[in-house]
């Protein structure tokens, strides 16, 4: 028998001391029971000293899986954020370049006019709705002549009474037939630049623009020629002016056939005829008619190929 076998007296060894336990996880009822942290032997010392040690309030240190974690993603989004923005303002700005450069490009489409006197303009805008006006007219009138030809028995009768008219309004154009009307007789003086054959041609244009009808030119002599669609100027030595081959000594006379209120304002606008005539040293005396007539005669053209077809 051991030792241990004596010291009991019972023959079997000693046993350890065992803490009282009362039901599970339950403390030790006994007044004078230790405290159960100081029995446990995985209970360290540190963890309170580690408590009593960190600071208190804000100035604690974050968790290092969480708020360590969320900087990260917050600066990621604000990152996204900027950059959609910025996509998103550099559109717009291309889109108001792009807007700017039409708008300037469709403003200075037509230098010419940007860069024209007020006076052209003037001359411009006159000629512009004397055409209007005539042009309507003449839409009248071809209405007026396709409902007189659809009415049926009068119809064969218009269509005739409507070619005569036809033809005699070519005549009248290609001076082929004398014309008499309403219209004015614009004289010219001077001498050198200021009645050439440019300051006629001019004149000669502008009446057309207004809505001239039939002219023709009259020499200091009494020569007359026709006017018409082909017809030229040249100057000439001495002050002569050659219209179609033919010479003539200033003063010189336009008579012309068309509306005189038109005409007249054609002539006078600022920067136009007579304006010009006058800067040159030059005079235009413009005078209305309650009769114009226009009696010289260009001769036919001789065609060489062409023909009527019937």
């Amino acid at each position: 028998m051991s030792d241990e076998h004596r010291e009991t007296g019972t023959g079997w060894p000693a046993a350890e001391p065992t803490r009282p336990e009362g039901p599970a996880g339950e403390p030790d009822p006994r007044p004078d029971a230790p405290d159960p942290d100081e029995l446990s032997p995985l209970a360290p010392d540190e963890p309170a000293e580690r408590e009593s040690d960190a600071p208190a309030g804000p100035e604690a240190e974050p968790e290092a899986d969480g708020s360590e974690a969320a900087a990260p993603v917050a600066d990621g989004s604000a990152k996204r954020r900027l950059t959609s923005a910025g996509a998103m303002i550099a559109v717009l700005l291309a889109l108001l370049g792009f807007t700017l450069v039409v708008q300037l490009k469709t403003t200075s489409a037509d230098p010419t006019l940007a860069a024209t006197r007020e006076e052209d303009l003037v001359r411009i805008s006159s000629d512009l709705d004397s055409r209007e006006r005539r042009l309507r007219q003449d839409i009248a009138t071809l209405e007026e002549s396709q409902r007189q030809l659809r009415s049926g028995e009068q119809g064969r009768q218009a269509a005739l009474e409507e070619a005569t008219r036809r033809a005699d309004e070519l005549g009248i154009l290609a001076g082929t037939l004398p014309a008499v009307g309403p219209g004015l007789s614009v004289r010219f003086e001077g001498s050198g630049k200021a009645i050439s054959s440019t300051r006629i041609l001019d004149a000669v244009e502008e009446l057309r623009g207004a809505g001239a009808e039939a002219m023709q030119i009259v020499g200091a002599d009494g020569t007359a020629v026709r006017i018409i669609a082909s017809t030229y100027f040249v100057d000439a030595d001495g002050g002569v002016l050659v219209v179609d081959g033919r010479r003539l000594s200033g003063p010189f006379t336009i008579l012309v056939i068309g509306d005189p209120a038109t005409m007249r304002t054609a002539l006078n606008i600022p920067g136009g005829v007579v304006a010009s005539v006058s800067d040159a040293g030059g005079t235009v005396s413009v005078e209305d008619r309650e009769a114009v007539e226009v009696s010289q005669l260009h001769a036919p053209i001789k065609l060489e190929h062409a023909r009527p077809v019937s």
